[in-house]
């Protein structure tokens, strides 16, 4: 083997390493919110799937600085009577990503943040409380993941389809519960 073949399966066995030590720290990740993200959907009606996609999607693995230190997995901003965090964002304004300053929630842990984010879906927001019912009452994952971006939890258009990759990819519509709307897969 030649000296750059010997760099090349190097390389390759470090590639690997890195990419188990990444699907071992995601699903400690899925698992560590899992089984909260069922009881919500129980008490709350929001599909296990969506929540635990979202806090993907939103928090990037819980490693983004608002999660991190912050505990908003979601994205959550604050109203001026809320405790808060002003943090720098990309939002999708008249077809083009700006970057705005935003005030967002804090939480003092991952599951305060995930109950506050079920209680916004089931009881919409105080302007709106109709706002997110198309997200509980929707038939599968795929229909709830639409109703978010058409209800405007987030300024992506792509939204719903990065949310929708995420849940099928990791197979989170194993963790919806049977005794709402059955999932979809």
């Amino acid at each position: 083997m030649t000296v750059i073949g010997v760099r090349a399966f190097q390389q390759a066995g470090n590639n690997a390493a890195r990419v188990a030590t990444t699907n071992r720290q995601h699903q400690q990740f899925i698992n560590h919110l899992a089984g909260y993200a069922q009881t919500l959907q129980i008490n709350y009606g929001v599909r296990a799937s969506i929540t635990l996609g979202q806090a993907v999607l939103e928090s990037d693995w819980g490693t983004s600085k608002l999660a991190s230190q912050y505990h908003n997995l979601f994205g959550v901003k604050a109203d001026a009577q809320q405790v808060g965090k002003e943090l720098s964002t990309q939002e999708y304004r008249h077809g083009q990503w700006v970057t705005v300053t935003a005030k967002f929630r804090t939480y003092s842990s991952d599951y305060a943040s995930m109950r506050e984010h079920a209680e916004l879906l089931q009881n919409g927001t105080s302007w709106n409380a109709q706002q997110y019912q198309g997200v509980i009452h929707a038939a599968t994952y795929q229909d709830a993941a639409r109703a978010l971006q058409s209800s405007g939890y987030a300024t992506d258009p792509t939204y719903a389809r990065k949310l929708i990759k995420i849940i099928q990819q990791y197979r989170l519509y194993r963790y919806d519960q049977q005794n709402t709307s059955s999932s979809s897969r």
